[in-house]
């Protein structure tokens, strides 16, 4: 199956706004974990405005599933990431006042800076992923990188397929078949939730990971984290 990973940066947005330590961010994380999920996800910036550099560290002891942080390689990222020693890390392309992420790594244009990083943290142990638009491409620079695989970033899709356009997965489908082909392994992410997820785990062949956090802590709201997490893991079978 493909696994889930939970990223829990809302979850220390809602923390942060009042301060203190409510909701608690490490027992969320050994939570979700326990609740079934295949990892964890977290997205620190610079601002720290949800997830805080030292979260990234404290969760470390925590996760016992697979751990993926995600982040702009700018020096203290690399330094942290370095540190910690994750599961993976996750390149994106984040600029420092971006909302939420954007767009994928243009990967001919940064070839050679995302080269030079990927291959200091697969020296170090650490299995590397960068974020990509479906674009065959894109794909192809990335295959030239060294990396181990790609996150292809889901908003298109997402939007297409809320508008009732299905034909929107095809070049997820499309890009997904490439990068198999020159040997990267394929992750996703961005606006997948539970009414997208199914449909496209069954477009998109050799589907390793998702990283799911906004949408799926939204449906909890309503639903619980529990069952929320089940759910996703049963489409996801």
């Amino acid at each position: 199956m493909t696994k889930l990973s939970v990223n829990i940066n809302k979850i220390a947005t809602l923390r942060n706004a009042r301060g203190g330590n409510m909701p608690n961010l490490l027992q969320a994380a050994k939570d979700i974990q326990h609740f079934g999920a295949q990892g964890i996800t977290v997205h620190p910036r610079p601002d720290e405005r949800h997830i805080r550099y030292q979260d990234a560290y404290d969760l470390k002891s925590e996760v016992h599933t697979e751990y993926n942080i995600e982040g702009n390689p700018i020096p203290k990222f690399v330094e942290m990431v370095l540190q910690i020693k994750p599961t993976q890390v996750t390149l994106v392309p984040d600029a420092v006042d971006a909302i939420t992420s954007n767009a994928g790594w243009d990967t001919i244009q940064h070839k050679d800076k995302l080269k030079e990083i990927i291959a200091t943290f697969k020296e170090a142990g650490i299995r590397t992923s960068i974020f990509v638009d479906p674009e065959l491409t894109m794909i192809e620079g990335a295959a030239q990188t060294g990396t181990d695989r790609i996150e292809l970033y889901t908003e298109s899709f997402a939007h297409g397929f809320g508008l009732g356009n299905k034909d929107a997965v095809k070049p997820y489908t499309e890009c997904a078949h490439l990068a198999n082909e020159v040997g990267l392994g394929i992750n996703a992410g961005h606006d997948l939730s539970l009414q997208n997820i199914k449909f496209f785990k069954e477009q998109v062949p050799h589907l390793l990971e998702v990283s799911i956090g906004h949408a799926l802590i939204c449906e909890s709201l309503y639903e619980g984290l529990e069952s929320v997490i089940a759910q996703y893991l049963q489409k996801l079978a």
